[in-house]
This record gives C-alpha cells, structure tokens and sequence, in this order.
C-alpha cells in the first residue's frame, strides 16, 4: 500500500475545472470505488454555486464536513424549510469566534453549503457505498439548480452570514 498526498496545486486545478462547470463546483474522490465502505471526497466550490438543500433520510448516512481550504458556510432547515442553525466553517487562516474546522451532519438533517470566500475545498466523508442511482432527498421547498431562484435564494443564504 502507498500512502497518497493531496496538495494545494490540486486544488487550484481543482478550482480551475470548478470554474469551467456549468455548477461552479467539482469533485476530487479519494476513494478508490462507488463500493468503498468510507466515501471521501473534496469538493471545489465557486461563489455561485448552489448546492439545493438536501439530507440522508431514505438510506441514513451521517457527513461530515472539513474544511480543507477557505470558508463556507452552512446551513441547517427544518422540514418546512426554515432555517434553524448557521454555521461557519473555515480554515485556521479564517479562524474567528464561531468559526470552526469541522461539522458533523446527523443523518435526516436538511442541510446546503455554500461558498464565502472564492478558495473554498471541502473535504466531506460519510459511509458507503455510494449508489449513483439511489434515492436523492432533495428539498421540495427549494429551487432545483439552474432556475432563476436558485442564485436568488444563494445571495439570501449569504446574507445570513453578514
């Protein structure tokens, strides 16, 4: 077995194909299959992309969320979509009072992230296997991605987190 390094070079090319995608983000598996039983991956986020809110219910799988570079912001709903928790989480470098490296997502919790500074890698891990066409939960309160509410409703998130 070889030990593998991640290096901030990857990660701005990371950022690079991010740019270039029509969702402003772009993964990076760590893991070596869909069948692993730890799915790891980072996740290059730019300041316009939406991630509709969603959560593991139907197959329940807690997440964890670290970040890896820059800060994010994350956002907890309840089941009628009302915000119910902001959190931020950032790097050493965006260290703050209520700032922190990582969050711990419990299974069933609606939940998005979103982009606050223009250098956001998340580094997110949740059990396997990951199934490409198993049941999405997203949220039936929110805009799908790519309609004109999506980065409406974005712009209102970030003003949660001044």
């Amino acid at each position: 077995m070889t030990a593998r390094s991640f290096t901030f070079d990857q990660f701005v090319d990371l950022h690079g194909h991010a740019k270039a995608s029509p969702r402003q983000r772009q993964h990076l598996n760590i893991h070596a299959s869909h069948e692993a039983p730890f799915q790891r991956l980072f996740i290059a986020f730019g300041l316009d992309s939406y991630v509709r809110p969603h959560r593991h219910h139907l197959v329940p799988k807690d997440e964890t969320l670290i970040a890896a570079q820059g800060l994010l912001g994350v956002i907890v709903f309840d089941d009628a979509g009302q915000v119910v928790q902001q959190l931020k989480l950032g790097t050493e470098r965006h260290a703050a009072p209520g700032v922190g490296p990582v969050v711990d997502m419990p299974a069933g919790t609606w939940h998005t992230v979103l982009a606050l500074t223009p250098d956001v890698v998340l580094l997110e891990g949740k059990a396997g296997p990951f199934d490409p066409q198993g049941p999405r939960e997203f949220a039936d309160w929110a805009p799908e991605e790519g309609t004109a509410e999506a980065p409406v409703l974005l712009r209102e998130w970030r003003g949660l987190f001044g």
